[in-house]
């Protein structure tokens, strides 16, 4: 089996997730602003991926830098940031790109998640820092090699999850460090994606020959040949094993994080999940997924529900709702059951609180706790914090960085493993394999990868 970084124990996993604070104890440059970082020489970065999400990382990483080369395989795309960035050098092939950009301090990824591996593996191979947009893979083994490799070369990283970097994240964690829900029992946790065909609806039509602005080469990047398919590109991916992740790949790295970092979740003791219209190509239509951590410190056993996609009926696919809310649940969400109340939260990261019931609210807002974890100097935007900690010359503790982003990643991806299979999950970090499930094992890794495009952490 494939090296790990044997996070299997909370203990281990905490120093990853923060070296923040225990309640109570103050902390230096608590209300750190981006006008308080150490002025520093522009950086020089790259963009792999400028298309749609890829602009707006583009945007974020040029705050107080220099974008020096941009790279897509959709010519349009690369024409569209060009118009911004008319002095930066246009690449269609990433690898081309890093070879000959050598002067690039770091690299922005945001293409589809099957091609962020190959990528972000030649970049870290080459020393230079990397921001990757969520998830960071499609794949367990994937996220571990990203890991070992990051690790390997001291590269500083970003996950772009920009909901890490909100003040509410931090308020949540304070809260219920300081007791707002007595001891944490349940979660539940709903998105309203997919927003792209899943399940018996992702059918891919006959193959077409590709639009001529796209190279579909490229655009494959580690995927063996296949055939263009318009209902893979240039969303619809998002929604089949090979390309994407699904609802919970997608989703989940936002949904799930400030949970994960408050309460300092790390590897469950089972997951299991049923699902409705799972296909061979598709992540299904509706799915729900427990995960059960047993002995989380300071709270004991807790449960984590997670909802998404449709049911059988077409309704959304949601949690009852939680006791003591006056108003319907939003679309996406999370509320935290506890033994003295519950919060509830409105959106795809902490960024609506309610305390539950009133009275609860009212007793503690009326003597909240005190700040005690330092707060991002760019709230919003994880490509502005990531390109602030290189000017440092280190991480941010509070960042969405590799040693967080990695196991939050794999919290998603078994998730999904566990979808896939339909078969309960006990993962044994270790051994990196799920303890006597085959047909979990055997999708941990990609089945195949392109001649040429075979990235692991060993050779760099």
């Amino acid at each position: 089996m494939t090296q790990s970084f044997h996070l299997s124990s909370r203990r281990n996993f905490l120093k990853g997730i923060t070296a923040t604070t225990a309640a109570g104890i103050a902390m230096p440059n608590l209300l750190l602003r981006a006008q308080d970082i150490p002025a520093a020489k522009k950086l020089e970065i790259g963009c792999i991926g400028v298309g749609g999400r890829g602009f707006q990382d583009m945007m974020g990483a040029a705050w107080q830098n220099e974008i020096v080369a941009i790279c897509d395989v959709d010519a349009g795309s690369l024409a569209k940031a060009a118009q911004k960035f008319p002095n930066a050098r246009q690449y269609r092939d990433f690898r081309e790109m890093l070879e000959k950009e050598k002067g690039m301090d770091g690299v922005t990824i945001s293409t589809p998640d099957h091609s962020h591996y190959p990528a972000a593996m030649h970049a870290i191979s080459l020393g230079k820092h990397i921001c990757v947009q969520k998830p960071l893979v499609n794949t367990l083994w994937e996220a571990n090699e990203l890991h070992l490799a990051a690790r390997k070369k001291g590269v500083i990283t970003q996950m772009g999850n920009q909901g890490h970097t909100y003040e509410e994240n931090r308020l949540l964690k304070e809260w219920l460090d300081a007791g707002v829900v007595g001891k944490v029992k349940e979660i539940h946790v709903w998105t309203n994606r997919p927003g792209w065909p899943q399940g018996k609806s992702a059918n891919l039509k006959p193959a077409q020959p590709a639009p001529e602005k796209l190279d579909w080469d490229l655009w494959l990047a580690a995927i063996p040949d296949r055939p263009y398919h318009p209902d893979i590109h240039p969303f619809k991916w998002r929604g089949l094993f090979e390309y994407g992740a699904g609802a919970l790949g997608d989703m989940g790295c936002h949904n799930l994080d400030p949970l994960v970092w408050s309460l300092g979740l790390g590897v469950p003791d089972r997951i299991q999940a049923t699902a409705d219209e799972l296909t061979d190509v598709a992540w299904p239509r509706g799915a729900k997924v427990e995960y059960v951590w047993k002995n989380v410190a300071g709270h004991g056993e807790i449960k984590l529900y997670w909802y998404e996609g449709k049911n059988i009926d077409g309704t959304p696919c949601l949690p009852p709702p939680p006791k003591d809310l006056k108003r319907p649940i939003g679309s996406a969400g999370f509320y935290v059951i506890g033994s003295d109340g519950i919060v509830y939260n409105e959106g795809s990261q902490a960024q609506k609180l309610t305390i539950l019931p009133e009275a609860r609210s009212v007793e503690f807002l009326a003597n909240p706790p005190a700040k005690t974890l330092e707060r991002s100097p760019t709230p919003g935007d994880a490509q502005k914090e990531w390109s602030a900690a290189i000017k440092q010359g280190k991480e941010f503790p509070f960042m969405s960085q590799f040693d967080y982003a990695v196991p939050l990643t794999e919290l998603c991806l078994l998730g999904a493993l566990a979808i896939r299979t339909g078969l309960p999950i006990e993962w044994d970090q270790k051994k990196f394999m799920a303890i006597n499930n085959d047909a979990a094992n055997k999708l941990i890794k990609r089945a195949q990868y392109r001649k040429g495009w075979e990235y692991a952490a060993k050779d760099i």
